[in-house]
Protein backbone atom coordinates (compact mmCIF):
# COMPACT_ATOMS: atom_id res chain seq x y z
CA UNK A 1 0.00 0.00 0.00
CA UNK A 2 2.45 2.28 0.78
CA UNK A 3 4.29 2.08 -2.82
CA UNK A 4 0.91 4.10 -4.04
CA UNK A 5 1.49 7.13 -1.40
CA UNK A 6 3.45 9.47 -2.72
CA UNK A 7 4.84 11.96 0.13
CA UNK A 8 6.57 11.40 3.35
CA UNK A 9 6.03 13.35 6.33
CA UNK A 10 8.90 15.84 5.69
CA UNK A 11 7.91 16.26 1.66
CA UNK A 12 4.78 17.27 3.40
CA UNK A 13 6.14 20.15 5.48
CA UNK A 14 7.63 21.18 2.96
CA UNK A 15 5.07 21.79 0.59
CA UNK A 16 2.78 23.34 3.07
CA UNK A 17 5.80 25.90 3.45
CA UNK A 18 5.45 26.43 -0.22
CA UNK A 19 2.27 26.94 -0.78
CA UNK A 20 0.94 28.79 2.17
CA UNK A 21 1.84 32.65 2.97
CA UNK A 22 0.92 34.44 6.17
CA UNK A 23 -2.14 36.51 6.32
CA UNK A 24 -1.91 40.35 6.37
CA UNK A 25 -1.13 42.64 8.95
CA UNK A 26 -3.21 44.55 11.35
CA UNK A 27 -2.15 46.71 13.67
CA UNK A 28 -4.13 46.03 17.15
CA UNK A 29 -3.52 47.19 21.12
CA UNK A 30 -0.39 46.58 22.99
CA UNK A 31 -2.05 43.71 25.31
CA UNK A 32 -4.03 42.50 22.37
CA UNK A 33 -0.68 41.37 20.62
CA UNK A 34 0.07 38.61 23.01
CA UNK A 35 0.69 35.03 21.56
CA UNK A 36 0.59 36.98 18.00
CA UNK A 37 2.99 36.99 15.40
CA UNK A 38 5.13 40.33 14.61
CA UNK A 39 3.85 41.32 10.72
CA UNK A 40 7.39 43.07 10.74
CA UNK A 41 10.85 43.53 12.64
CA UNK A 42 10.10 45.52 15.71
CA UNK A 43 12.76 48.73 16.75
CA UNK A 44 13.29 50.58 20.37
CA UNK A 45 11.49 53.68 19.85
CA UNK A 46 13.02 55.14 23.53
CA UNK A 47 16.51 54.67 25.59
CA UNK A 48 15.49 52.59 28.50
CA UNK A 49 16.23 53.48 30.95
CA UNK A 50 15.57 57.21 29.50
CA UNK A 51 18.55 58.09 31.95
CA UNK A 52 21.46 56.92 34.14
CA UNK A 53 19.80 55.88 37.38
CA UNK A 54 20.43 54.42 40.52
CA UNK A 55 20.25 50.66 41.04
CA UNK A 56 19.75 51.04 44.92
CA UNK A 57 18.65 53.48 47.92
CA UNK A 58 21.94 55.43 48.86
CA UNK A 59 23.88 58.52 47.82
CA UNK A 60 24.99 59.92 44.61
CA UNK A 61 28.93 60.47 45.21
CA UNK A 62 32.29 61.18 43.55
CA UNK A 63 34.14 58.04 43.42
CA UNK A 64 37.20 59.50 43.87
CA UNK A 65 35.94 60.92 47.64
CA UNK A 66 35.32 57.65 49.28
CA UNK A 67 38.29 55.63 47.14
CA UNK A 68 39.86 54.81 50.93
CA UNK A 69 36.97 54.79 52.76
CA UNK A 70 36.01 51.65 55.35
CA UNK A 71 35.09 51.00 58.85
CA UNK A 72 38.17 52.49 59.91
CA UNK A 73 38.46 55.22 57.49
CA UNK A 74 34.86 56.78 57.53
CA UNK A 75 34.60 59.74 55.10
CA UNK A 76 32.43 62.23 55.75
CA UNK A 77 30.66 64.08 53.13
CA UNK A 78 28.04 66.85 53.06
CA UNK A 79 24.41 66.18 51.69
CA UNK A 80 22.78 68.82 49.52
CA UNK A 81 19.58 67.18 48.52
CA UNK A 82 17.18 64.45 47.77
CA UNK A 83 15.96 62.81 44.95
CA UNK A 84 13.27 60.20 44.04
CA UNK A 85 12.50 58.07 40.47
CA UNK A 86 10.63 60.64 38.30
CA UNK A 87 11.76 63.93 39.20
CA UNK A 88 13.78 66.47 37.74
CA UNK A 89 15.92 67.89 40.23
CA UNK A 90 18.94 70.76 39.26
CA UNK A 91 21.16 68.73 41.66
CA UNK A 92 24.40 68.29 41.55
CA UNK A 93 26.96 66.39 43.22
CA UNK A 94 30.59 68.49 43.72
CA UNK A 95 33.77 66.59 45.83
CA UNK A 96 33.22 66.62 48.94
CA UNK A 97 29.18 66.58 48.77
CA UNK A 98 26.32 63.95 48.20
CA UNK A 99 22.64 63.59 47.37
CA UNK A 100 20.44 61.61 48.66
CA UNK A 101 19.08 58.88 46.00
CA UNK A 102 16.64 56.35 46.04
CA UNK A 103 16.07 53.45 43.71
CA UNK A 104 15.42 54.73 39.63
CA UNK A 105 16.06 58.01 40.28
CA UNK A 106 18.09 60.21 37.58
CA UNK A 107 21.90 60.24 38.97
CA UNK A 108 22.03 63.96 39.33
CA UNK A 109 25.69 65.86 37.38
CA UNK A 110 28.89 65.47 38.72
CA UNK A 111 28.31 61.92 40.34
CA UNK A 112 30.04 59.01 39.32
CA UNK A 113 28.38 56.44 41.35
CA UNK A 114 26.30 55.06 44.35
CA UNK A 115 26.78 53.89 47.50
CA UNK A 116 24.27 51.82 49.19
CA UNK A 117 22.42 52.40 52.18
CA UNK A 118 24.10 49.70 54.22
CA UNK A 119 27.74 51.38 53.77
CA UNK A 120 26.64 54.66 55.45
CA UNK A 121 25.47 56.29 58.47
CA UNK A 122 23.11 59.76 58.24
CA UNK A 123 24.12 62.42 61.38
CA UNK A 124 22.34 65.46 60.62
CA UNK A 125 23.28 67.05 57.43
CA UNK A 126 26.26 64.62 56.80
CA UNK A 127 26.32 61.15 55.66
CA UNK A 128 29.43 58.95 56.96
CA UNK A 129 30.56 56.48 54.32
CA UNK A 130 32.53 52.83 55.21
CA UNK A 131 33.01 51.95 52.25
CA UNK A 132 33.95 52.32 48.54
CA UNK A 133 32.09 52.69 44.76
CA UNK A 134 34.27 52.83 42.29
CA UNK A 135 32.79 54.97 39.28
CA UNK A 136 29.28 53.20 37.90
CA UNK A 137 28.79 51.10 40.72
CA UNK A 138 25.07 50.66 41.34
CA UNK A 139 24.20 52.86 38.29
CA UNK A 140 22.05 51.73 35.52
CA UNK A 141 22.82 53.09 32.54
CA UNK A 142 21.15 55.08 30.19
CA UNK A 143 19.62 52.59 27.25
CA UNK A 144 21.17 49.86 29.50
CA UNK A 145 17.71 47.55 29.46
CA UNK A 146 17.23 48.75 25.83
CA UNK A 147 19.23 50.89 23.56
CA UNK A 148 16.97 53.19 20.89
CA UNK A 149 16.76 52.14 17.37
CA UNK A 150 17.80 48.23 18.41
CA UNK A 151 15.54 45.55 17.04
CA UNK A 152 13.38 43.82 19.56
CA UNK A 153 11.76 41.24 17.69
CA UNK A 154 12.03 39.86 14.01
CA UNK A 155 9.06 39.16 11.49
CA UNK A 156 7.63 35.88 12.51
CA UNK A 157 8.61 36.03 15.88
CA UNK A 158 5.76 34.85 18.83
CA UNK A 159 4.42 37.74 21.27
CA UNK A 160 5.58 36.62 24.18
CA UNK A 161 4.54 38.15 28.06
CA UNK A 162 8.46 39.03 28.41
CA UNK A 163 8.58 40.48 24.56
CA UNK A 164 5.39 42.60 25.25
CA UNK A 165 6.90 44.19 28.60
CA UNK A 166 9.99 44.61 26.49
CA UNK A 167 8.28 46.45 23.75
CA UNK A 168 6.28 48.71 26.20
CA UNK A 169 9.58 49.30 27.49
CA UNK A 170 10.61 50.32 24.35
CA UNK A 171 7.81 53.07 23.59
CA UNK A 172 5.35 51.05 21.57
CA UNK A 173 1.78 50.84 22.47
CA UNK A 174 0.32 49.41 19.37
CA UNK A 175 1.82 46.65 16.63
CA UNK A 176 2.18 45.23 14.21
CA UNK A 177 0.69 41.70 13.93
CA UNK A 178 -0.26 38.91 11.75
CA UNK A 179 -3.98 38.36 11.17
CA UNK A 180 -5.54 35.49 12.97
CA UNK A 181 -6.84 32.94 10.30
CA UNK A 182 -10.90 32.49 10.46
CA UNK A 183 -11.11 28.34 9.76
CA UNK A 184 -14.13 26.47 9.11
CA UNK A 185 -14.52 22.91 9.90
CA UNK A 186 -16.61 20.97 7.79
CA UNK A 187 -17.80 17.49 9.32
CA UNK A 188 -19.59 15.06 6.27
CA UNK A 189 -21.18 12.00 6.87
CA UNK A 190 -24.74 10.89 6.64
CA UNK A 191 -24.10 9.29 10.05
CA UNK A 192 -22.93 12.13 11.85
CA UNK A 193 -24.85 14.38 14.20
CA UNK A 194 -24.40 17.57 15.93
CA UNK A 195 -24.38 17.27 19.86
CA UNK A 196 -27.09 18.61 21.29
CA UNK A 197 -29.93 16.42 19.92
CA UNK A 198 -30.97 13.06 19.96
CA UNK A 199 -28.89 10.77 18.60
CA UNK A 200 -30.41 8.47 16.18
CA UNK A 201 -30.23 4.51 15.98
CA UNK A 202 -26.97 3.80 14.27
CA UNK A 203 -25.65 7.50 14.38
CA UNK A 204 -23.03 9.20 16.02
CA UNK A 205 -22.20 12.31 17.73
CA UNK A 206 -19.43 14.81 15.72
CA UNK A 207 -16.57 14.34 18.18
CA UNK A 208 -14.04 14.70 15.82
CA UNK A 209 -14.86 18.64 14.92
CA UNK A 210 -15.29 19.48 18.44
CA UNK A 211 -11.67 18.26 19.23
CA UNK A 212 -10.53 19.97 16.43
CA UNK A 213 -12.28 23.67 17.08
CA UNK A 214 -11.07 23.17 20.43
CA UNK A 215 -7.33 22.56 19.66
CA UNK A 216 -8.14 25.99 16.70
CA UNK A 217 -9.72 27.94 20.01
CA UNK A 218 -6.57 26.88 22.24
CA UNK A 219 -4.67 29.02 19.43
CA UNK A 220 -7.31 32.07 19.25
CA UNK A 221 -8.36 31.06 16.05
CA UNK A 222 -11.89 31.65 15.07
CA UNK A 223 -13.88 28.47 14.27
CA UNK A 224 -16.81 27.98 12.49
CA UNK A 225 -18.25 24.41 12.40
CA UNK A 226 -21.01 22.76 9.88
CA UNK A 227 -21.94 19.20 9.51
CA UNK A 228 -23.01 17.90 5.77
CA UNK A 229 -24.61 14.79 4.47
CA UNK A 230 -22.40 12.81 1.89
CA UNK A 231 -23.86 14.24 -0.94
CA UNK A 232 -22.02 16.11 -3.28
CA UNK A 233 -24.06 19.31 -3.88
CA UNK A 234 -24.53 19.98 0.11
CA UNK A 235 -20.59 19.46 0.33
CA UNK A 236 -20.09 21.62 -2.39
CA UNK A 237 -22.48 24.17 -0.93
CA UNK A 238 -20.51 24.02 2.38
CA UNK A 239 -17.73 24.16 1.21
CA UNK A 240 -18.26 27.44 -0.96
CA UNK A 241 -19.79 29.54 1.17
CA UNK A 242 -17.02 28.82 4.08
CA UNK A 243 -14.42 29.38 1.30
CA UNK A 244 -15.84 32.86 0.84
CA UNK A 245 -15.63 33.69 4.68
CA UNK A 246 -12.45 31.94 6.20
CA UNK A 247 -9.09 32.10 5.54
CA UNK A 248 -8.55 27.87 5.85
CA UNK A 249 -11.27 25.18 5.32
CA UNK A 250 -10.61 21.42 7.32
CA UNK A 251 -12.50 18.84 6.03
CA UNK A 252 -13.59 15.60 8.38
CA UNK A 253 -14.64 12.17 6.62
CA UNK A 254 -14.97 11.15 3.46
CA UNK A 255 -10.83 11.62 2.45
CA UNK A 256 -10.17 8.02 1.11
CA UNK A 257 -11.58 6.30 -2.17
CA UNK A 258 -14.66 4.51 -1.24
CA UNK A 259 -18.22 5.31 -2.33
CA UNK A 260 -18.96 8.09 -0.06
CA UNK A 261 -15.56 9.70 0.29
CA UNK A 262 -16.13 12.39 -2.09
CA UNK A 263 -14.49 15.71 -0.74
CA UNK A 264 -11.57 15.30 -2.91
CA UNK A 265 -14.15 14.82 -5.60
CA UNK A 266 -15.92 18.23 -4.96
CA UNK A 267 -12.71 19.78 -4.28
CA UNK A 268 -11.29 19.47 -7.98
CA UNK A 269 -14.67 19.95 -9.39
CA UNK A 270 -14.27 23.06 -7.65
CA UNK A 271 -11.21 23.91 -8.98
CA UNK A 272 -8.89 23.06 -6.36
CA UNK A 273 -5.34 22.09 -6.78
CA UNK A 274 -4.43 19.46 -5.24
CA UNK A 275 -0.72 19.54 -3.68
CA UNK A 276 -0.98 16.08 -1.56
CA UNK A 277 -3.48 13.77 -0.45
CA UNK A 278 -2.61 10.44 1.13
CA UNK A 279 0.93 10.42 3.14
CA UNK A 280 3.38 7.72 4.41
CA UNK A 281 2.26 8.34 8.09
CA UNK A 282 -0.27 6.25 10.49
CA UNK A 283 -2.62 7.16 11.40
CA UNK A 284 -3.52 9.61 9.55
CA UNK A 285 -2.64 8.40 5.77
CA UNK A 286 -5.84 10.12 3.82
CA UNK A 287 -4.48 13.29 5.03
CA UNK A 288 -4.65 16.10 2.52
CA UNK A 289 -4.21 20.01 0.88
CA UNK A 290 -5.79 21.09 -1.58
CA UNK A 291 -5.11 24.60 -3.00
CA UNK A 292 -8.59 26.49 -3.36
CA UNK A 293 -8.68 29.96 -4.77
CA UNK A 294 -5.72 30.61 -3.30
CA UNK A 295 -6.76 29.04 0.26
CA UNK A 296 -5.88 26.01 1.78
CA UNK A 297 -8.25 23.24 2.42
CA UNK A 298 -7.08 20.51 4.82
CA UNK A 299 -8.61 17.03 4.27
CA UNK A 300 -8.50 15.03 6.95
CA UNK A 301 -9.42 11.28 7.51
CA UNK A 302 -12.85 10.18 9.97
CA UNK A 303 -11.56 8.01 11.62
CA UNK A 304 -10.89 10.03 15.48
CA UNK A 305 -7.44 8.65 16.11
CA UNK A 306 -6.46 9.18 11.97
CA UNK A 307 -8.70 13.02 12.29
CA UNK A 308 -6.06 14.35 15.04
CA UNK A 309 -3.09 12.70 13.86
CA UNK A 310 -3.70 14.28 10.62
CA UNK A 311 -4.50 17.60 12.14
CA UNK A 312 -1.65 17.66 14.38
CA UNK A 313 0.91 16.65 12.11
CA UNK A 314 -0.72 18.71 9.18
CA UNK A 315 -3.15 21.38 9.56
CA UNK A 316 -2.32 23.22 12.61
CA UNK A 317 1.70 23.45 11.09
CA UNK A 318 -0.57 24.99 8.29
CA UNK A 319 -2.68 26.99 9.96
CA UNK A 320 0.43 28.36 12.16
CA UNK A 321 1.93 29.24 8.68
CA UNK A 322 -1.47 31.55 7.50
CA UNK A 323 -0.42 32.82 11.77
CA UNK A 324 2.55 33.95 10.27
CA UNK A 325 4.25 31.78 12.47
CA UNK A 326 7.30 28.96 11.93
CA UNK A 327 7.38 27.76 15.13
CA UNK A 328 6.40 24.15 15.41
CA UNK A 329 2.53 24.22 17.42
CA UNK A 330 3.60 21.59 19.72
CA UNK A 331 6.27 21.92 22.19
CA UNK A 332 9.02 19.00 21.92
CA UNK A 333 10.76 17.75 24.35
CA UNK A 334 13.16 14.37 25.24
CA UNK A 335 11.14 11.37 27.04
CA UNK A 336 12.38 8.16 27.95
CA UNK A 337 10.16 5.35 26.64
CA UNK A 338 8.96 2.50 29.10
CA UNK A 339 8.44 -0.63 26.21
CA UNK A 340 9.15 -1.45 23.27
CA UNK A 341 7.55 -0.77 20.09
CA UNK A 342 7.75 -2.09 16.74
CA UNK A 343 6.13 -0.96 13.48
CA UNK A 344 5.22 -3.34 10.19
CA UNK A 345 5.50 -0.23 8.01
CA UNK A 346 9.16 0.70 8.25
CA UNK A 347 8.61 2.87 5.44
CA UNK A 348 5.94 5.46 6.76
CA UNK A 349 6.58 7.43 9.95
CA UNK A 350 4.39 5.86 12.83
CA UNK A 351 2.91 7.90 15.25
CA UNK A 352 1.74 6.84 18.80
CA UNK A 353 -0.34 8.50 22.00
CA UNK A 354 0.82 8.49 25.35
CA UNK A 355 0.92 9.08 28.94
CA UNK A 356 3.87 10.58 30.80
CA UNK A 357 4.85 10.15 34.40
CA UNK A 358 8.00 11.47 36.53
CA UNK A 359 11.38 9.12 36.07
CA UNK A 360 12.37 7.69 39.36
CA UNK A 361 15.92 9.14 39.94
CA UNK A 362 15.93 10.86 36.82
CA UNK A 363 15.52 13.96 34.66
CA UNK A 364 13.32 13.05 32.12
CA UNK A 365 9.60 12.10 31.84
CA UNK A 366 8.72 8.40 30.83
CA UNK A 367 6.78 7.70 27.84
CA UNK A 368 4.45 5.31 28.33
CA UNK A 369 2.27 4.01 24.83
CA UNK A 370 -1.78 3.67 24.92
CA UNK A 371 -3.11 0.71 24.19
CA UNK A 372 -6.54 1.00 25.56
CA UNK A 373 -9.44 -0.49 22.88
CA UNK A 374 -11.26 2.97 23.24
CA UNK A 375 -9.83 4.97 20.95
CA UNK A 376 -11.73 8.38 22.04
CA UNK A 377 -10.32 7.13 25.61
CA UNK A 378 -6.92 6.92 24.25
CA UNK A 379 -6.97 10.73 22.56
CA UNK A 380 -8.77 11.66 25.86
CA UNK A 381 -5.69 10.51 27.85
CA UNK A 382 -3.02 11.23 25.66
CA UNK A 383 -0.27 13.46 27.34
CA UNK A 384 2.15 13.51 24.47
CA UNK A 385 3.35 11.44 21.01
CA UNK A 386 5.92 9.85 19.69
CA UNK A 387 7.36 8.49 15.81
CA UNK A 388 9.31 5.77 14.37
CA UNK A 389 10.45 7.76 11.62
CA UNK A 390 10.90 6.28 8.04
CA UNK A 391 13.30 4.04 7.57
CA UNK A 392 13.01 2.26 11.26
CA UNK A 393 11.77 -0.29 12.43
CA UNK A 394 10.60 0.34 16.01
CA UNK A 395 11.98 1.72 19.44
CA UNK A 396 13.30 -0.36 22.12
CA UNK A 397 12.55 -0.08 25.91
CA UNK A 398 14.64 2.78 27.72
CA UNK A 399 15.66 4.78 24.73
CA UNK A 400 15.69 8.45 24.61
CA UNK A 401 13.32 10.14 22.39
CA UNK A 402 11.57 13.14 21.30
CA UNK A 403 7.73 13.77 21.72
CA UNK A 404 5.18 16.25 20.97
CA UNK A 405 3.44 17.79 24.73
CA UNK A 406 -0.22 17.80 24.07
CA UNK A 407 -0.68 19.57 27.17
Amino acid sequence: MSNNLKYGLGEALALLGEQIEPLPAEEVPLLDAAGRTLAGDIHALVDSPSVDASLKDGYAVVSEDIARASDDSVVTLRMVGTIHAGEDQPLKVSPGTAVRILTGAELPTGASSVIADEFTRLEGDSVQVMNTAEPGRNVLERGSDIARGAVLGHRGSCVTPGLLGLIAAAGHHRLQVVRKPRVAIIATGDEVVAPGVPLPRGKLYASNITTLAAWCRRYGFDVQLEIVPDQPAAIEAAVTRHGQETDALITSGGAWTGDHDLVARVLNRLGGVTIFHRLRIGPGKATGLVMLAGKPVFILPGGPPSNLMGFLQIALPGLFLLSGCTDPPLQQGNVRITSTIRTKFPDWTQFYYGTLRPEEGGDLPCFTPLTRKSRLRSMAEAEAIIAIPEGETGIVEQTIIPAQRLA
